[in-house]
């Protein structure tokens, strides 16, 4: 089924209000819900999970240093709305169907509110998880200023409970912003990228395994997945009724697999001023915005120059990016449209600033350690692909154990044929760089032999991270000083897929 574009308008999504206070700060309630949704105006209604009775969930808002309490409440039902591979680690079939922990991605908190994925819990919490598992989790919020998400996070299941739905909005805020005169109010949005296939009744479609099949397991997990769909804040291809002023847009890449190459159609430029960790030094201005599972940017797009014009947000980025099929320009090369329609309400005076931060480099004289961490592809025992960091298993021993408050460079070696996005929980660090090697060369010897020179990461890369793209045949190293916080967190690919069968690892900051 081929589905009109920009027919529906893009959903606001609501800033949640707190329940109340607890221990003197700002306490929520959030329910995991299962509910139906209008996704299209030619689809009927879908069934999804959300938060709060709503796909995506509602927006968190903060100051920072603002300290608040969330309970997360499992309140969905026994039965999942997609196929659970038993075969996989943490989804075996002695394991609850429906179970559930949230992250809070790019937060810095203690581990036991970081939403470990052994930490799951079911409804009403009567089983859990063998780690961490509390009900009421603390967000100090003392960080920079950025927009993050939170999301499912259970082990095995990530890729179906975020794809059913589990993910919405987190912005801290940091008055100091007040003083750029960014655009604010009714001119800042924002916009949850996602994809999604449905089936002819409207419900959600998700492969029960690879092609050709794998023997003697149905459902099996698949490599990765891209939906034929682009929704923005829950809608299928929306549109935005904009003014001829500037807008900021707060833009999360939400999908399990895809990635996002945008170009605007009018061929103006975005205004990037932000990513995962913050504002950047400077606005870069840049015709394309790269963007893998889970990363952010911070854009301010200009319309004053384009009354009555309707401009597209396009993506070209092929799937599996960078080698893989290139994208169908009518259906996930198109993301939404704006229209520059609406009259001027008043006159803009929000300004793009020369200056935005300070964004004080880490220097790689000062690490205690340097790491090469290897990103490779094997087969498991089904003879299914299985993709895995340093060539270990989530349940192997702990190999990694940073010193809090130490600086480390880590070398991520892509011996893979594809980019994954690598995601450290706790901790932000800087792209020192990448260079190619020889692969070949690297997988005979254990040696690395360049190809090339060493590239400094991208302009709109030079700020703080949380998610890195690795590229294939590629070192990508980055630098970070593990603070504040000691305890166990989790490293990982974040493409869903990847992550739920066995790219992932934890790690161990210790005093």
């Amino acid at each position: 089924m081929t589905l009109s574009k920009f027919v529906d308008e893009l959903p606001v999504i609501r800033t949640l209000k707190p329940k109340g206070m607890m221990d003197g700060v700002p306490y929520y309630q959030i329910r995991m819900q299962q509910c139906r949704q209008k996704l299209h105006r030619d689809l009927p209604r879908t069934t999804v999970w959300g938060f709060e009775g709503n796909y995506p969930g509602p927006t968190i808002e903060v100051n920072r240093g603002e300290w608040i309490k969330v309970k997360w409440i499992n309140d969905l039902p026994q039965r999942h709305l997609l196929p659970i591979d038993t075969t996989v680690h943490g989804a075996e079939a002695n394991k609850p169907r429906v179970r559930t922990v949230v992250h809070l991605h790019g937060g810095v908190v203690r581990p036991e509110s970081d939403g470990y994925p052994d930490a799951w819990f079911t409804r009403g919490y009567r089983q859990v998880g063998p780690l961490f598992t509390r009900k009421i989790y603390d967000y100090p919020n003392r960080q920079r200023g950025t927009t993050l998400w939170y999301h499912a996070h259970a082990i095995g299941i990530t890729r179906l409970n975020v794809y059913a739905g589990l993910a919405g909005g987190y912005i801290i805020r940091d008055p100091l912003e007040e003083y750029l005169n960014l655009p604010k109010g009714p001119y800042e949005m924002l916009l949850l990228i996602q994809d999604r296939s449905f089936n002819a009744d409207g419900s959600l479609y998700y492969p029960i395994g690879p092609e050709p099949p794998v023997p003697n397991v149905c459902p099996s997990v698949v490599p990765d997945f891209f939906g034929d769909n682009i929704l923005v804040n829950g809608k299928i291809w929306p549109y935005l009724d904009v003014e001829p002023r500037k807008y900021r847009f707060r833009i999360i890449n939400g999908s399990n697999s895809r990635f996002y190459r945008m170009k605007l159609s009018s061929g103006q430029p975005f205004y990037q001023i932000g990513t995962d960790g913050g504002l950047l030094n400077t606005p870069i201005i840049t015709k394309q915005i790269l963007l893998a599972p889970a990363e952010r940017a911070d854009v301010i797009i200009d319309f004053s120059k384009f009354k009555g014009h309707n401009i597209v947000i396009t993506n070209d980025a092929p799937s599996p990016y960078p080698r893989g099929n290139p994208v169908n320009v009518d259906t996930e090369g198109q993301i939404m449209q704006f229209r520059v329609c609406l009259p001027l309400s008043s006159y803009d005076f929000s300004i793009i600033p020369c200056r935005l931060n300070t964004i004080i480099p880490l220097k790689e004289s000062c690490a205690r350690l340097i790491r090469n961490l290897t990103l490779v592809r094997e087969t498991d025992k089904f003879g299914r692909a299985f993709l895995l960091l340093d060539g270990k298993r989530w349940d192997d021993p702990i190999t990694i154990k940073p010193r809090l408050g130490s600086i480390e460079v880590w070398n991520l070696i892509n011996l893979a044929n594809s980019t994954h996005p690598i995601h450290l929980h706790l901790v932000n660090f800087q792209i020192l760089g990448r260079q190619p090697f020889h692969v070949e060369y690297y997988n005979k010897t254990g040696q690395i032999l360049p190809t090339g020179p060493a590239i400094l990461p991208d302009l709109n890369e030079r700020g703080w991270k949380d998610t890195v793209r690795a590229n294939p045949g590629e070192i990508t190293r980055i630098i970070m000083r593990f603070v504040p916080y000691a305890g166990l967190y989790p490293w990982h690919c974040h493409i869903l897929e990847h992550e739920d069968h066995e790219m992932m690892r934890p790690y161990e900051i210790i005093n």
